[in-house]
């Protein structure tokens, strides 16, 4: 019994570590997609401004 609550807690030890770089990936990617559109905006507006 004691091996199995030994297991389940580093099981969610590990699903914990997991989620917390999802969470950070997202977030990075989110941004990352942000500056790429604001740079596209840039570009669109400098080549319809001449």
């Amino acid at each position: 019994m004691r091996y199995i609550f030994c297991a389940f807690i580093l099981l969610l030890c590990g699903c914990s570590n997991t989620w917390h770089g999802v969470k950070e990936d997202s977030k990075e990617a989110y941004e990352w997609s942000k500056d790429k559109v604001n740079q596209g905006a840039s570009w669109v507006e400098q080549k319809t401004s001449k």
